[in-house]
């Protein structure tokens, strides 16, 4: 039974494992280490803040360890702590999407590989897409810091290991080039690119999240779910990255199925659909995504026909 004081949460996908809200008393059960930053709200239902960083991790590590079986996860200070309901439903949404060409059926195992273009510190879609579909994953970044701990957290998780590569980009300005060989085949692409155009616009969407949670004015930058420079801006922004990985994606046309990324600003999508034209694309799809507040979105595009898609090989 699930206690009535908590809504379902109807925006989430439906196999997401938090639609129902936390859990507390089974995720301290689990990590009693959460119990320090559990508190009720004024309506009566357990919570954390949301603006301490402490307590994102702390909730994180909880999550991972009741849902997917992760034992042992943790993350430099000031790197991206991301909120999993909203990484999961990506992960969700693409079985979604490759069920389409399997005759309605999510393919599972690892012969199912996504490429993770910066992965980040916290390898969390690897770790949600191989637990909850037994799916493999290569996971690149250009930071050397964010591969050595994802690392750490696969040596730390037996059962990551044959399951999880990773690849540092060595050339920050291709996406692609030097991780596709000519020998591979990747079912998916993922990707939650750069947001903002400039450290100076990062800190400013900083303060105003952290304003928003806090309902109160701070001039100080406390980032509740981190976040390291190449992982919250790049030069030119979401759309730079996106028509970027466009650009690099038609030369590879054959050895992924479906590339996608996710499109923050719903401004974007005009731009981001001209460029896939411009690449002779064969197909795209946008799948809605929302969490709390937030609206947001998944772009999908192929070069293979419909015949080839039904041919893939799971």
């Amino acid at each position: 039974m699930k206690p009535k004081t908590i809504t379902e949460k109807t925006n989430l996908h439906p196999r997401n494992l938090d639609r129902f809200g936390y859990d507390f008393k089974q995720l301290i059960k689990d990590s009693p280490e959460l119990e320090a930053f559990v508190s009720f709200n004024e309506h009566h239902i357990e919570t954390i803040d949301f603006s301490n960083p402490d307590a994102v991790k702390s909730l994180n590590k909880a999550l991972l360890r009741s849902h997917y079986n992760i034992q042992n996860w943790d993350i430099p200070a000031n790197y991206l702590c991301p909120p999993i309901p909203g990484r999961a439903d990506y992960i969700h949404y693409i079985a979604d999407l490759l069920a389409e060409n399997n005759n309605g059926i999510i393919p599972e195992g690892n012969t199912v590989q996504g490429l993770d273009i910066g992965v980040g510190a916290n390898c969390i879609y690897p770790i949600i897409g191989n637990s909850s579909y037994g799916w493999s994953f290569v996971g690149t970044d250009i930071d050397e810091k964010a591969i050595e701990n994802c690392s750490a957290i696969i040596k730390a998780n037996p059962k990551l290991i044959d399951n999880i590569s990773l690849q540092q980009q060595t050339e920050s300005r291709f996406i692609f080039k030097n991780i596709i060989t000519p020998e591979d085949k990747f079912t998916f692409t993922i990707c939650n690119p750069p947001f903002h155009k400039s450290m100076e616009e990062s800190t400013k969407g900083s303060l105003r999240k952290v304003n928003n949670l806090e309902n109160k004015k701070s001039t100080v930058p406390v980032l509740n779910f981190g976040g390291h420079n190449a992982e919250l801006w790049c030069e030119g922004g979401e759309l730079a990255f996106i028509t970027q990985m466009i650009y690099e994606s038609a030369k590879y046309p054959m050895q992924c199925l479906w590339f996608t990324t996710l499109v923050s600003k719903q401004s974007h999508l005009s731009s981001i659909y001209k460029t896939l034209n411009k690449v002779n694309i064969v197909e795209v799809k946008t799948i809605e995504m929302s969490q709390g507040q937030k609206n947001s979105r998944i772009v999908a595009w192929t070069f293979l026909s419909e015949t080839q898609q039904k041919a893939w090989k799971f």
